[in-house]
């Protein structure tokens, strides 16, 4: 059964040198979440966006929090570039795993089904295949299908993200954001934040349980309330682009991002 915790106890959870799988920013990012885990002082993170991120990654390589990344792209959408990343790229702070989208959901997919890669197609000719030596291009083994690149299974340490809801058994409601579950599929561990915690059960009905994520999956849940912001949650509350873009500007510099950094980290000791 899945273990209703605190946000501390949640935390502690998280070690250094681990793998940790985070969303894309429309579907549930734990950022009372990752504000702790930097405030816990956790590094050499390998982090893993599934399959895109934005505020969530630039703060954890601002806080210099992370070893590798494992992404599609880091950016903040209408608020522009995401500074930190971008000068941690500049810097060589961390290393880069350039990557596709649908190259780390087949590697997600390769360890969901446990095995070692998932061959994709739509990468030959691509400029990655020099920068990655772990996808290797092959005859395809069936058919008449020429090439084909595989991929090798991703499976992080960690899934970490946020949702509206869970019930008292640790069921998780992630409504039509299946990327959620492919992380937790994929993943050794799930730990998720929430809204808060409902009597009933999300899998009473057919209705609701076609959108939950089994308990089975799911390790530990700790509330959070507005625990995305400043990113939207779907069904619960509309992201504030104007928080966003005030990061944007700030963390353009070091001091700049360190007073924002701040300001963040006191806000959620003030919620606590």
């Amino acid at each position: 059964m899945t273990d209703i915790v605190s946000l501390e106890v949640l935390t502690a959870l998280f070690a250094p040198g681990q793998s940790i799988a985070i969303p894309v920013d429309n579907s549930g990012v734990a950022m009372t979440a990752t504000a702790a885990l930097i405030e816990s002082g956790v590094r050499d993170i390998k982090l893993i966006c599934v399959p895109i991120s934005g505020m969530q990654a630039d703060l954890l390589i601002g806080a210099g929090a992370v070893a590798s990344l494992e992404t599609s792209a880091v950016t903040l959408g209408e608020a522009g570039t995401a500074p930190r990343f971008v000068a941690g790229v500049r810097a060589r702070a961390f290393v880069l795993r350039d990557s596709t989208c649908p190259a780390i959901y087949a590697g997600l997919l390769a360890s969901q089904k446990g095995v070692p890669f998932m061959p994709i197609a739509g990468i030959i000719g691509s400029d990655l295949l020099a920068v990655r030596p772990d996808w290797k291009v092959i005859d395809s083994p069936v058919g008449n299908a020429g090439q084909v690149v595989v991929v090798p299974a991703i499976a992080p340490d960690i899934a970490l993200f946020h949702a509206p809801e869970a019930d008292r058994a640790g069921n998780i409601r992630i409504g039509r954001h299946r990327g959620l579950a492919s992380m937790a599929y994929a993943a050794k561990r799930t730990l998720v934040t929430v809204e808060r915690i409902v009597d009933r059960n999300l899998l009473d009905t057919e209705e609701s349980a076609a959108g939950v994520l089994p308990c089975l999956y799911v390790e530990a849940v700790a509330v959070a309330q507005r625990g995305a912001w400043p990113l939207p949650l779907w069904g619960e509350y509309p992201g504030d682009a104007a928080e966003v873009a005030r990061y944007a500007a700030m963390a353009r510099s070091e001091d700049g991002f360190r007073a924002y950094l701040s300001g963040f980290l006191a806000r959620r000791r003030q919620a606590a």
